[in-house]
């Protein structure tokens, strides 16, 4: 009976992914951004926003579906929109970063984005990708199971997207342009919201968000970090949380009564309403391990069960929740989060053999300053660097360029891929150079290679930990430590048998990590930190996958309605 088993299984194969193919939609969705005022903390303020509302609009989709987003510009600056997540298989067109896959879409202009998404599922996001406008411009990219495809859990009997965000009563563009100009840090956001709500610890009659239950039904939690500079701890009182995926890949299911999430990063999170019927705080805080200014406020929101009376059940400030520097709390959450190898996830496909490594020292620091504003404060300004070299965007965009082959005077491809010196990194920096070198310079990859990053953290500047975030790739978050990188022993520590899925990693302070990933998608790829002061000050490269032998490994043609008009062109 074996043989004709054999026949019959590749036909069947062969159908089932035809109609795979085939009940993928295409959807399209028109983001008209504008200005529009905003009421929070007592003050008045106006900023950019999609379609006029804080957060944007919600992108809800299946997997393997397309998605067409027609941009149409009424504010008065340019900008770009990143598909946070996506891998745009061969589409770097409609990435998004500015000046690295495009240049800004300009006032009075629109732009249309071909979003492609391939094995993504879960929670993703949407932000803008120029200067700090992604403060006020952003949403959730929810990906559905396909059709005949189901959760790898229970099904949900809702879901509910938990925006984490920053608030400041200034306008967002003009306190990084201010920042850059003086060479002094942005200072601490005057409050934190969850989906556009301040909640009622600040003091002056702000709204708060409420997310409405009934009891003994469970909800899938799809929470986005879109914080600034902020990495979160984020809790409901009296309710367990069950982490179920990160960066749109199942995990192996854990419980937890906490959650700590980087900027960048999505995770869904299953809930039960099963204490009794009444209205418990859901509460976030930051995490701060570095020499930065931040704060310690608590913001809070409401899971409230339908038909509860009277006031909360719980104190804010007794939520259980870890301090703001508890790095051993956050480690230890981390830790928990494994790859689970199911039907529903990618493929599991972890490089075994490596065919090119690049270790990356991660520093931020101050040099002397030119121009008279910043003279006049310090005479020196901030910069942030990777192995030394701090990015430096250029006037018109990376991808067009390496497309037109026209790439004199845009970037080189001498990016370092160790650091220049080898240095104690988390220890005493006495005596060891931190001056950097400006530059446009990339790393080349071959197409198909297996790649390694190691992420080293030092001490340098204020010193922290820092969320890397990779475009075009999801990538094996196989190996973390504490202290320097050490190539012969560290290896032996690495996890090559269930390592998270993602697109965005917690670089530990005065620790490292190790990415492993194939380099299948031809194209470029920006490569930053997700703090946006360190991303504006430097902490970026850009990896160009080189095209493939055939067609369907090449990066595509550029859209026949052309790209945005670069300015410096």
């Amino acid at each position: 009976m074996s043989l004709p088993k054999l026949r019959i299984v590749p036909w069947l194969l062969g159908i089932f992914c035809l109609f795979s193919l085939c009940m993928a939609d295409v959807h399209h969705y028109d983001f008209f951004v504008r200005e529009a005022n905003f009421t929070r903390l007592c003050n008045t303020k106006t900023m950019l926003v999609v379609n006029d509302s804080y957060p944007g609009p919600e992108i809800r989709v299946h997997r393997g579906d397309t998605v067409f987003v027609n941009v149409h510009n009424q504010g008065s600056y340019g900008f770009t929109i990143h598909w946070h997540g996506v891998k745009q298989p061969r589409n770097p067109w409609s990435d998004g970063p500015e000046n690295i896959t495009q240049c800004p879409i300009a006032p009075g202009t629109n732009f249309t984005y071909e979003v492609i998404l391939s094995n993504e599922i879960g929670t993703l996001w949407w932000h803008a990708h120029s200067d700090w406008t992604r403060g006020s411009v952003h949403g959730a990219f929810v990906v559905l199971p396909a059709e005949h495809e189901t959760y790898p859990f229970p099904p949900p009997d809702a879901d509910q997207t938990i925006i984490l965000q920053s608030w400041y009563n200034e306008d967002f563009l003009q306190l990084i342009r201010n920042s850059l100009l003086n060479g002094q840090a942005v200072k601490p956001p005057n409050a934190y919201a969850i989906n556009g709500h301040l909640g009622d610890t600040y003091g002056c009659n702000d709204t708060i968000f409420r997310m409405e239950v009934n009891y003994q039904e469970t909800y899938l939690l799809r929470i986005i970090n879109a914080a600034m500079n902020e990495e979160k701890f984020f809790s409901i009182a009296n309710h367990t949380l069950i982490v179920v995926a990160q960066d749109a890949s199942y995990v192996n299911r854990f419980p937890t009564d906490y959650i700590m999430i980087s900027p960048g990063q999505t995770m869904d999170v299953l809930v039960c309403a099963n204490q009794n019927i009444g209205q418990y705080y859901m509460v976030m805080r930051n995490f701060h391990d570095s020499g930065a200014p931040s704060n310690n406020n608590i913001t809070t929101g409401i899971f409230q069960y339908k038909n509860s009376v009277g006031g909360l059940n719980t104190n804010a400030s007794l939520v259980k929740l870890p301090l703001p520097d508890d790095s051993n709390a956050a480690n230890s959450f981390l830790r928990q989060i494994r790859n689970t190898r199911i039907r529903q996830n990618p493929r599991f496909n972890v490089p075994r053999r490596i065919d090119r490594r690049v270790y990356i020292a991660i520093s931020t620091n101050s040099i002397p300053c030119t121009n008279p504003e910043c003279i006049a404060l310090t005479g020196r300004r901030f910069v942030a660097a990777l192995n030394n070299v701090s990015f430096d965007f250029p006037t018109v965009d990376i991808l067009q360029a390496y497309y037109n082959r026209s790439t004199n005077g845009v970037f080189t491809t001498d990016f370092p891929q160790q650091p220049p010196e080898f240095y104690n990194f988390t220890g005493d920096l006495a005596g060891v150079n931190p001056n950097v070198t400006m530059g446009t310079r990339v790393v080349t990859l071959n197409y198909g290679e297996a790649v390694e990053i190691v992420f080293q953290a030092t001490q340098f500047g204020a010193g922290g930990s820092h969320p890397l975030h990779l475009h075009g790739f999801s990538f094996y978050w196989v190996g973390t430590g504490s202290g320097n990188f050490n190539n012969v022993t560290d290896p032996r520590s690495y996890n090559l048998v269930d390592p998270p899925l993602i697109n965005t990693v917690h670089v530990p302070a005065r620790g490292w990590v190790v990415l492993r990933f194939f380099a299948k998608n031809p194209g470029v790829w920006f490569m930053h930190c997700h703090y946006e002061r360190h991303s504006s000050w430097g902490m970026d490269t850009v990896f160009i996958v080189k095209n493939g032998a055939t067609t369907k490994t090449s990066i595509r043609p550029p859209p026949a309605s052309g790209m945005p008009v670069c300015s410096g062109a």
